[in-house]
């Protein structure tokens, strides 16, 4: 991991999905999660603040260990219970069925194999458990669309692997037996990166 990588995309990341917006997002998504829960792509912890007492344990991965150095102190601050692991969604240290939730804020996008890190969030879900996501991707509109093809190759080096061209709906109704999702434009930021997919996929 290159120093970019480690040290000054965390704190870029962390500047940027700080936003007033993102966070009422956040705390709507959260608001249910409960229980035994694990968050891949914890990034600088900017969900921590929203999770609510009915949260037993948090599990937290990401791959970047230099996300840390930011997340640490609110992990101590927080009243939840929160381990930290640097690791990969695609192949999670976890058993099979420990987790009452999963949750995913704007993390699929960089995932290389965002099919594998959804079989594995599948996998380690208990039966009725439900993955919480909020992730942007790609827009049904042509010319937005055809846009975000087009830059995603240079929106990947600045953001750390970041794609703008996901169609995310698709790709977490093909694991989950069930799933309901809204998709819409942000208010604030431009269509090109603000085309986002809510929603709570279930397993059966």
């Amino acid at each position: 991991m290159g120093l970019y990588s480690r040290i000054v995309f965390p704190r870029l990341l962390d500047l940027t999905m700080s936003g007033q917006e993102l966070n009422d997002y956040r705390q709507s998504l959260l608001q249910s999660v409960k229980g035994q829960v694990l968050e891949i792509g914890f990034g600088t912890g900017l969900n921590v603040s929203y999770y609510s007492d009915e949260v037993t344990a948090l599990t937290a991965i990401d791959p970047n260990e230099g996300m840390a150095a930011i997340a640490n102190p609110r992990i101590q601050d927080s009243t939840v219970d929160i381990t930290l692991k640097t690791a990969s969604a695609e192949a999670l240290p976890m058993a099979t069925e420990s987790f009452d939730a999963v949750v995913c804020t704007w993390t699929l996008c960089s995932i290389p194999n965002v099919e594998k890190a959804l079989t594995e969030v599948y996998r380690v879900l208990r039966p009725g458990g439900k993955f919480f996501f909020i992730e942007h991707g790609l827009s049904p509109e042509r010319g937005v669309g055809t846009w975000q093809r087009r830059i995603t190759p240079l929106q990947r080096r600045i953001a750390d692997g970041c794609r703008l061209d996901q169609p995310m709906a698709t790709l977490v109704k093909a694991v989950f037996d069930q799933m309901e999702c809204e998709e819409f434009y942000s208010r604030d930021l431009p269509k090109l990166i603000g085309y986002f997919y809510r929603g709570i996929a279930t397993k059966g």
